[in-house]
């Protein structure tokens, strides 16, 4: 009895261990997305055919987040 306890421990501690040293093949876990380059085809060329001129980039400004925003970020 107590050959069949150990036998059956022992079968259920080499599948657990199987599992958890088996090798994840082809898993990459990124936290950002990468940033797509855009086709040339709407980059260059369409560049050149329209001619408006581009308003100059605005500085980003800190905001301050309110009671509202505070509590609305704990929610989501």
């Amino acid at each position: 009895m107590a050959d069949l306890v150990k036998e059956l421990i022992s079968g259920v501690v080499d599948t657990v261990l199987k599992e958890i040293l088996k090798k994840t093949t082809g898993r990459v876990t990124r936290k950002r997305s990468r940033r797509r380059t855009r086709p040339t085809t709407t980059t260059t060329a369409a560049r050149k055919t329209t001619t408006a001129k581009r308003k100059p980039v605005r500085k980003q400004v800190s905001k301050r987040r309110t009671a509202a925003g505070r509590s609305r970020q704990r929610r989501g």
